[in-house]
């Protein structure tokens, strides 16, 4: 009998030892298709994953200023501060994406609301953009490159948008325009996380840590100097993806940049520290 509960404590310390927290890794748990899975995230918060690929990043916006505020903080290394462009508003109150990260979620109103970068730069042919998002209302741009800094660009690719039917776009100029579209509706209130990457092996476009789409033949967008948009730009003659609205009409946080192909370990990482 004493060997038996020897035996049964041991058995006990070894299993605590082995569910002990990382005090460098977040504890991850969630229920897909019936099947549990566990595993440890990378990082705690979306601050901290976006911060560890910083090296190639444009920039990295929170969106988590107070109602109000007229500047995105940019936390990368060598910050570039974008404008908080119509309304600006904060919710503190809901439940959100990377709810590890202190401050709220930027709410769009569908018809002023948008960030712009400041400075003009060369359009990349090899780069990422990186978006957490949720709405009920289909349509709008999340995040894309265009030649204006305010108003509707007159050349405008490299972005990521919504659907009248709520699904994820991304799309390019290359000579025509190139789109590869995610094969689901994501305008359910939930939130979601959307990247998008070109490179020298095409375009590619992944939904809450999978890749949904690709196209690997297309390897280059249009050649013009543009700005950094976020929540809104032109989406004219995207047909049969055009939505009725350019302007999003939802929350996001954590929008980035980056001028290189984010890996799919990467966008995984990325993923689970926001949930």
């Amino acid at each position: 009998m004493t060997a038996l509960l020897v035996l049964t404590a041991a058995a006990v310390l070894c299993l605590s030892a082995v569910m002990a927290p990382s005090s460098s890794a977040g504890f991850l748990a969630s229920v897909q298709n019936t099947v549990n899975k566990t595993g440890t995230a990378s990082y705690f918060t979306c601050n901290d994953a976006v911060l560890a690929d910083a090296s190639s990043a444009v920039f990295g916006y929170k969106l988590a200023e107070t109602t109000g505020s007229t500047t995105a903080a940019d936390f990368t290394p060598t910050p570039i501060n974008g404008t908080y462009r119509g309304s600006m508003t904060s919710d503190t109150t809901t439940a959100r994406a990377c709810p590890r990260d202190p401050g709220g979620t930027y709410t769009l109103n569908g018809s002023t609301s948008y960030v712009s970068t400041p400075t003009l730069r060369a359009g990349p042919n090899t780069f990422s953009v990186e978006i957490w998002f949720k709405t009920t209302t289909a349509g709008g741009k999340l995040i894309g490159f265009g030649n204006a800094q305010t108003g509707p660009s007159s050349s405008y690719d490299r972005h990521l948008y919504m659907s009248d039917t709520g699904r994820i776009v991304f799309g390019v100029y290359a000579g025509a325009v190139k789109t590869i579209t995610g094969p689901l509706p994501y305008n359910d209130g939930a939130w979601h996380h959307a990247v998008a990457t070109l490179s020298a092996a095409g375009m590619n476009l992944y939904l809450d840590g999978q890749k949904v789409a690709a196209d690997p033949t297309t390897t280059t967008a249009q050649a013009y100097n543009g700005y950094w948009r976020i929540g809104y730009d032109n989406l004219a003659g995207l047909a049969p993806t055009q939505p009725t609205n350019f302007f999003f009409k939802g929350s996001l946080r954590f929008a980035a940049a980056y001028t290189t192909a984010l890996t799919p370990a990467q966008i995984t990482t990325h993923y689970n520290a926001g949930r």
